[in-house]
């Protein structure tokens, strides 16, 4: 019997163009509440973007955003792990001392900030991602905690960057979830970490658990259901790490492989 479904969203549940088919999603919306079923998104993006891509029916669900180190439910936050900003601030010192064209991305729990000198086509493309998205001179200027640290290269050099932040392996969880972006979380927080908290909360078994994924950053969440699905365009390792493979994102595919599996539960009740 599922209880709780989690989809990750670029490249999962998102489509190319970072949208969805909003009237399926209505009426998958209404089977998953008669089932009783939790629905969970677990994403990168921050939560208030989330909630802007979904509209007020977002807060009846359990959203695991800013790459999962927070989870938000009826507005209220129910869990939340930082990065002590000491050592946020050394991991972009490191960063930005770092020859190459990345970005980066530093959160908290009061937003998200960004360098003013990053171009304009990046900012465009990080805020959507971000709605709550400042910019500062110096991230120097950040006196608070981090929810996350998120490092974009526009020309996927990302995996070569990763090799320069060993010294911190220790210390936080950093994660290159595709050639374009790392993401940096306090140690042992991840999709697997935060899911099974909220596998915790809820009383849910990872037998009564669907995930979907596509990225490297989702092989751990593969690990929390029974019902493990990585999207045909995922990468082989989230594949191998899956049950089964699902249509693409571009095929409204989470949606329909949703709708088959409780119209399948319905039937064997």
């Amino acid at each position: 019997m599922i209880k709780l479904i989690i989809t990750d969203m670029d490249g999962t549940f998102l489509n190319s163009a970072g949208d969805y088919n909003r009237t399926l999603f209505q009426e998958v919306n209404q089977k998953m509440q008669q089932a009783g079923v939790h629905f969970s998104p677990c994403t990168g993006k921050q939560v208030e973007r989330v909630e802007e891509l979904f509209g007020d029916i977002s807060r009846d669900f359990w959203i695991l955003g800013d790459s999962a180190t927070r989870i938000k439910h009826q507005g209220e936050y129910v869990y939340q792990s930082l990065l002590p900003n000491s050592l946020g601030q050394a991991i972009i010192d490191r960063l930005q001392s770092e020859q190459g064209e990345h970005i980066i991305i530093a959160c908290t729990p009061d937003g998200a900030y960004l360098q003013d000198s990053t171009p304009e086509p990046l900012k465009a493309l990080m805020r959507r991602s971000y709605t709550k998205l400042t910019e500062v001179r110096h991230y120097q200027q950040i006196d608070g905690d981090f929810v996350k640290i998120t490092v974009y290269d526009p020309k996927g050099g990302c995996p070569e960057l990763r090799t320069h932040l060993t010294d911190f392996d220790e210390q936080a969880y950093i994660v290159v979830s595709e050639a374009n972006w790392i993401d940096i979380a306090n140690q042992g927080v991840h999709k697997g970490t935060t899911v099974a908290r909220l596998q915790e909360m809820l009383g849910v078994t990872e037998q009564e658990t669907m995930v979907f994924g596509d990225g490297f950053n989702d092989i751990e969440l593969m690990e929390r259901g029974a019902f493990s699905f990585a999207m045909r365009n995922a990468f082989p390792e989230t594949q191998a790490a899956a049950k089964y493979i699902t249509g693409s994102n571009d095929q409204d595919a989470v949606m329909t492989t949703i709708l088959q599996m409780l119209q399948l539960q319905g039937k064997s009740k």
